[in-house]
């Protein structure tokens, strides 16, 4: 067994759970309620409090917060918790708040993601794995993002959006609507601007399902429907049903809270 490495300036709770080959640099402070898998790696300054859990193998840059109550006024100090996965790089700065009991009280960030500096993960908030999210990139509370999204810098995503997986979202962007899968977007407010064809080539997907998702995309933009119009049609993609990305596409667009990003050519 290789014990922890921890610097004589960091301030670690006994009842905290400390796995091997961890390295905590000086000035850290760790509270009581906190998993730290095997090697991770806190550099300095680095704040962990509240009822945390953290896989193995992450990289955790000065300065970031990770666990801090919840910056809403209905928060009475309930229990609720932080949970990151393996491999993630957190960059300076970056804040992750705890959960409310207004969803199941958990914020999460998945597996090999990257936060670079500066970005905010609101309570409530689901990062899913091989994230990356690019400087001072706000997400607010209850803000839901799928596998394999890309976030361009100084963008800010507004409470209970949904990202479906493999997005890409330009810099400087203010997303106000839900973003279905592999779709891009860019802008204030965010609009659609296609398929993230690269993004779905990375994920594997054959020549014949690119195209039948960007015939779908084009379709649905052209139409003088609204998306959720056109897709309870039944009629206009019943011949796209065998498609596993346009199905993420309906079932994000029948079922939106808030709605869909509009089309950026409309």
């Amino acid at each position: 067994m290789e014990m922890p490495e921890i610097h004589p300036t960091a301030i670690v709770s006994p009842s905290a759970i400390i796995g091997e080959k961890v390295r905590i640099g000086p000035h850290c402070i760790i509270g009581p309620d906190v998993v730290i898998g095997e090697g991770s790696y806190l550099r300095s300054h680095i704040v962990i409090e509240g009822k945390v859990t953290i896989g193995k193998e992450n990289e955790i840059y000065p300065f970031c917060s990770i666990g801090a109550a919840p910056q809403d006024l209905t928060y009475k100090g309930e229990p609720t918790e932080v949970v990151i996965g393996d491999n993630n790089i957190l960059r300076e700065y970056v804040s992750v708040h705890r959960g409310t009991i207004k969803e199941k009280g958990l914020t999460q960030v998945g597996n090999n993601c990257l936060l670079m500096a500066h970005v905010h993960v609101g309570h409530d908030a689901r990062v899913g794995d091989r994230c990356v999210i690019a400087n001072s990139t706000n997400l607010a509370g209850h803000v839901k993002m799928g596998n394999g999204c890309i976030i361009g810098g100084g963008t800010s995503i507004s409470q209970f959006v949904s990202l479906g997986r493999g997005c890409y979202i330009g810099g400087g962007s203010i997303v106000v609507r839900d973003i279905p899968s592999f779709c891009t977007g860019l802008g204030n407010r965010c609009r659609l601007k296609g398929i993230n064809i690269i993004g779905m080539k990375r994920n594997g997907f054959d020549k014949k399902t690119v195209s039948e998702v960007v015939d779908f995309f084009r379709d649905m933009e052209a139409s003088a429907l609204s998306p959720k119009s056109y897709v309870v049609n039944e009629y206009l993609t019943v011949e796209k049903k065998p498609n596993e990305v346009i199905q993420e596409m309906i079932s994000m667009i029948n079922s939106t809270q808030v709605g869909m990003a509009p089309f950026l050519n409309n």
